[in-house]
């Protein structure tokens, strides 16, 4: 089995997706205007719009709903990144911390909500999990 990507629902889909390509600085493959996918690393961003969801079932998902996922990118440099995205990024959570596991973490919300943790292992036992 392979985890393939992870989908976000979202009432403005380009919205979302200019979030995350800002952050990622990946750009988004679009199917059409319901559905993109940004590529990052070995897995995928989907973002889809809400009037996707009944495809799936009705009511399966709603948007902006989202209080126990964190969406997690590794990065090389997290405080470089922090010093990009300040002033073109809302949602601010928490600075550049360095975690007890060996990461130091920005975490920010993204334009629905949902938590996003841009990270870079600094310790040796982190950066040796993450081969770096």
């Amino acid at each position: 089995m392979d985890l393939v990507s992870t989908r976000i629902i979202t009432e403005d889909v380009a919205r979302l997706v200019g979030f995350y390509e800002r952050v990622t600085g990946t750009p988004a493959a679009w199917s059409n205007e319901d559905f993109a996918e940004l590529a990052v690393g070995p897995a995928t961003l989907a973002i889809a719009s809400t009037r996707t969801v009944p495809l799936f079932a009705p009511g399966a998902a709603e948007a902006r709903a989202n209080r126990s996922a964190i969406v997690e990118f590794l990065v090389a440099d997290v405080d470089a990144l922090h010093a990009a995205l300040d002033g073109h990024v809302e949602g601010l959570v928490n600075a550049p911390t360095t975690m007890p596991w060996g990461n130091r973490s920005l975490l920010l919300r993204d334009p629905d909500g949902t938590l996003v943790n841009l990270f870079t292992p600094v310790t040796p036992t982190a950066r040796a999990k993450f081969g770096r």
